[in-house]
């Protein structure tokens, strides 16, 4: 008797562990997954690291439109930020650091792990009719 009672409890943990994964499997087909962004922010003259720049994401929508809402980090001493639990799909990059020109462009997330290396570039020479 404590042997069949064993026996269906087991069963019943197994069975409820594969469930766990058939639904982790179904959310994945069915678009409900995140992903971790890992920023590396560099200086484009010379690959050194661009200290405390500021990385903006905001998702992007399917007419292409910024939607509201968003995140902003801070890269560390390294060049380095990092993001979990970003959903798949459109999302928009702004790098805003004192000295270099700003950075934007869209990226589609679709991986569990995406590693994103941008390099700043220093301010464009401005011209003027007044010299």
């Amino acid at each position: 008797m404590k042997r069949n009672f064993l026996k269906v409890i087991l069963l019943a943990v197994l069975a409820g562990s594969l469930l766990a994964v058939a639904d982790d499997q179904k959310s994945k087909k069915d678009g409900d997954t995140s992903a971790t962004l890992n920023f590396l922010v560099t200086k484009d003259s010379n690959g050194k690291p661009v200290k405390y720049a500021a990385v903006i994401l905001h998702s992007v929508d399917k007419n292409g439109k910024q939607e509201k809402g968003g995140l902003q980090l801070k890269t560390s001493e390294e060049g380095k930020a990092s993001v979990p639990g970003v959903p798949y799909g459109k999302v928009r990059i702004q790098i805003i650091a004192k000295g270099f020109q700003t950075y934007g462009e869209d990226i589609d997330v679709s991986q569990p792990e995406q590693a994103i290396a941008i390099k700043m570039k220093a301010p464009a020479e401005q011209y003027s009719i007044y010299k």
